[in-house]
């Protein structure tokens, strides 16, 4: 791996860590979700239109149905994630989510994509997932209550694999810029899920209260992370 991109990797691993440990925090919110979601459509949108100016971007079919995919994905990596943060601490959720997405992925991209890992890879996958393994206490008997966050683990971790598979072949093969890919799933989210914030506007306006500057963080630091691994 060129230099760059393992720095780039690193950087987006740190930043991912730090979003969700502030996700954590708010998983009580009932519209976290929405908020960061129209954050990073409005925190992103300088550079998507500094995007658009430059390269002029032509899309087809497969690129829209990409673009789609991403935003069907996303949305529900997100609710699932925090449905998870919801049921169970943290130490359960995350390692599981990030353990499972990567294994998943790992073998989706030897079966469809026809990438073809060598010992090293395989190897350094393995010591990854029973690194999560340990960390999230699979080696011994979970706590009580932690079977819920165990299953919203796994799910999250499908919701990763996927979009990894879909974000990959996007930017790989299609040519889609990272940062169109990303605030493409952002506004589909946020678009998706305004009508039931709007709905309920007393409990939205308390959230924004209190948890506005958790959300920016989100929308800063979330798509920031995801941006630096496609681009990687």
């Amino acid at each position: 791996m060129p230099l760059i991109a393992l720095a780039a990797v690193l950087l987006a691993a740190c930043t991912h860590a730090t979003w969700n440990l502030v996700a954590k925090r708010a998983a009580d919110s009932r519209y976290f979700v929405w908020l960061y979601s129209i954050g990073s459509v409005l925190v992103w949108s300088p550079a998507v239109a500094w995007v658009l100016w430059t390269t002029r971007p032509v899309f087809g079919a497969m690129q829209w149905i990409a673009i789609g995919a991403t935003g069907i994905l996303h949305l529900a990596y997100s609710l699932g994630l925090q449905a998870g943060y919801r049921a169970a601490d943290l130490s359960v959720v995350y390692p599981i989510a990030r353990g499972s997405g990567p294994l998943l992925a790992f073998i989706g991209a030897v079966l469809l994509l026809g990438e073809r890992p060598g010992p090293l890879a395989i190897l350094g996958l393995a010591l990854v997932v029973a690194g999560i393994a340990l960390i999230a206490g699979l080696t011994r008997r979970l706590p009580r209550g932690s079977g819920r966050g165990f299953r919203w683990g796994v799910v999250t971790g499908a919701c990763i694999a996927a979009y990894t598979l879909n974000d990959g072949w996007a930017v790989k093969l299609l040519g889609v810029s990272p940062i169109l890919l990303d605030y493409a799933g952002n506004s589909f989210r946020a678009l998706v899920l305004t009508r039931t914030a709007i709905a309920d506007r007393p409990r939205l306006a308390e959230e924004i209260r209190v948890y506005a500057r958790p959300a920016l963080i989100v929308s800063v630091l979330g798509p920031l992370g995801y941006i630096l691994v496609l681009f990687a």
